[in-house]
């Protein structure tokens, strides 16, 4: 392989990690946004209050603006609703339809719109940082013909995840919307972690590295959709802490978990079982891989993660849900998927070596 190639590879690389940070960093604002409440802290889409630069006062918009920017989002949401009917998802459509809380129209605080300004800006950047992956992604075609086209796809679901953005604006934060907002996300972190892995197999021989990957994948697989079920839960107990939230005017933080319902327990008593199985898992890979090997080392990061985790969801139930502890959880819960899904692509190649291995 020429210098060139070599060269070609390593930009990839870099800039597809740098996005995959740059991801994270946007799951890390998102939850600061939900936290803080600001998701409608700019009512519209893709301006803030009809501008690029969003007011820093009340007096800036006019007397009427409640009225014309909660019209602006009744008419983008009847035309999702048209959509969603044609597509066939009748009862979705006639939840958005029949909601009144979608009536709501919150008034102009300026903190509040500078978050959700900020969180747009880095969504933005983003997006850009994805089409320079997609372009460097074009200078290893002849080497691998599917990273550019893995590249792409990724950033056709950056431009839907963006437009599934302005339907949670539209819709006032529609609950549903928002958890297939967050998997979008992950799923946008599992391509761009599998290109980035793709493109190091270019250059690098995959040796073995551990006994029995079959089974290990296994275990991993199961514990990987246990987390993102847990993740989905997590949406889920969120929505409710939002609404009870609502109920009490955002005061008496303390007794919001007794107020929340079966998603909840279902949810921390979930956190064992995942614990379980992961640290039944690196006690596997400590006896079946060599200890310097990287599978050993993202499982102890895993299993790391997940005890943090834990401990933050603990956090919020003792200490009455700590609003700087809410985006924390997020994150880490959105790393833990990150990492299995990078030790399954390991776990994966050590399979196909140890047939290759065995064939001969």
């Amino acid at each position: 392989m020429n210098q060139k190639t070599l060269k070609n590879i390593s930009s990839f690389r870099r800039v597809s990690l740098i996005t995959v940070i740059a991801v994270y960093f946007l799951i890390l604002v998102g939850g600061i946004v939900r936290s803080s409440g600001s998701g409608m802290g700019c009512p519209d889409w893709p301006k803030c209050f009809g501008c690029w630069v969003p007011p820093t006062d009340v007096s800036q918009l006019p007397e009427n603006y409640q009225e014309v920017y909660l019209n602006k989002r009744l008419e983008k949401n009847e035309r999702f609703v048209k959509m969603l009917h044609a597509l066939g998802f009748h009862e979705k459509a006639e939840e958005i339809k029949h909601d009144k809380a979608i009536l709501i129209e919150g008034e102009f605080n300026a903190t509040k719109t500078w978050i959700e300004y900020l969180n747009r800006l880095t969504g933005a950047i983003i997006g850009l940082l994805v089409i320079a992956t997609f372009l460097y992604s074009w200078k290893l075609r002849n080497e691998d013909k599917l990273l550019p086209l893995l590249s792409f796809l990724n950033l056709v679901l950056v431009i839907f995840q963006g437009w599934i953005g302005s339907i949670v604006v539209s819709t006032n934060l529609l609950h549903w919307m928002i958890t297939v907002h967050m998997i979008l996300a992950l799923l946008i972190v599992c391509l761009l972690l599998y290109v980035h892995y793709r493109a190091y197999k270019l250059n690098h021989v995959i040796k073995l590295k551990t006994d029995k990957p079959s089974h290990l994948f296994v275990v991993l697989v199961i514990g990987f959709v246990l987390m993102m079920l847990q993740v989905v839960w997590g949406t889920q107990v969120r929505e409710q802490v939002d609404m009870v939230a609502m109920k009490f005017g955002n005061l008496f933080r303390a007794e919001w978990i007794d107020h929340l319902g079966i998603d909840f327990l279902i949810h921390r008593s979930f956190s064992l079982l995942l614990l379980g199985i992961h640290l039944w898992f690196i006690y596997k890979v400590y006896r079946l891989s060599y200890r310097k090997s990287s599978i050993l080392k993202w499982s102890q990061i895993m299993v790391v993660l997940i005890f943090f985790e834990i401990i933050t969801g603990a956090g919020m139930a003792y200490f009455g849900i700590p609003a700087f502890l809410q985006p924390v959880h997020l994150l880490v819960g959105s790393l833990i998927i990150g990492v299995q899904f990078v030790v399954l692509l390991q776990l994966r190649d050590q399979k196909k070596v140890v047939l290759n291995t065995s064939k001969s």
